[in-house]
């Protein structure tokens, strides 16, 4: 009985074409398309970003799924094995009966490995051979496929055991660039912030000494401004003093 799947073709397939993926590329944000439908999506646009979550993509040229890509080809080749396929009538006779003799193919030469019917083990040609029922021969074989299979499953099963601590690994990666680049963006943030914070109490103390200096140079306006004055003043009236008669001139000078 065949082993019944675990992954179901939809989930192999392309959220954009809706077919299975060919050339599977993943973004950032873990989505998988097809390559060429992914191109087309991105085709004439100014920006590139996922068709699913619309989160923007830096990659112009996205890696391929090695992972998704190895999945599909295996299930495609389960599919393909599983699909039996439809001979006629003559096919299968030709395929269990001898072509020399049409004769059924009972037999199994080990030294020749080839198929015999009960005429082909008379033959010269596998004289003193030895022939078995195809039962056995076909036991015998499995016995020695069954063999040759134990080592090649604990092979892939070292495979798939170093395949997944790689897989966590970059996962660890991308986890560890997201958290330093998180950390980078906040020192920098507060960083701006304390110049932004610095910008704004020097320009606070740069507007106060100028309104100090600003006030006291119009103090010292002003004080000049009216020493000018009595100045003027004083001057104006000994101008007009020198201009009057001697003796009222006198007068004032008395």
């Amino acid at each position: 009985m065949a082993s019944k799947a675990l992954i179901h073709e939809e989930e192999l397939c392309c959220s954009v074409c809706f077919d299975i993926f060919k050339e599977p590329v993943v973004l950032k944000c873990s989505h998988s398309f097809c390559r060429t439908c992914l191109q087309q999506c991105w085709e004439g646009k100014s920006s590139r970003e996922c068709p699913i979550c619309r989160r923007k993509s830096s990659m112009s040229d996205p890696p391929v799924s090695l992972v998704l890509k190895n999945i599909v080809e295996a299930y495609l080749k389960k599919k393909s094995d599983s699909e039996p396929m439809k001979k006629s009538a003559d096919e299968e006779k030709t395929e269990t009966h001898c072509k020399l003799h049409a004769e059924k193919l009972v037999l199994f030469c080990e030294d020749d490995q080839k198929l015999l019917c009960v005429v082909c083990q008379t033959s010269k040609n596998h004289k003193n051979h030895q022939v078995c029922p195809v039962e056995e021969a076909a036991l015998d074989l499995k016995e020695e496929l069954k063999t040759a299979l134990s080592p090649m499953k604990e092979k892939l099963e070292r495979f798939t055991k170093v395949q997944q601590e790689c897989e966590k690994t970059a996962e660890h990666i991308r986890s560890q660039a997201l958290h330093t680049e998180r950390q980078v963006k906040a020192e920098f943030e507060k960083l701006h912030q304390f110049l932004r914070d610095e910008e704004v109490a020097r320009l606070a103390a740069l507007r106060e000494e100028e309104e100090q200096k600003s006030r006291k140079m119009k103090e010292k306006i002003t004080n000049i401004t009216r020493q000018v004055s009595t100045l003027s003043d004083k001057i104006t009236a000994i101008e007009e003093a020198m201009h009057a008669e001697y003796i009222s001139f006198l007068k004032v000078g008395a």
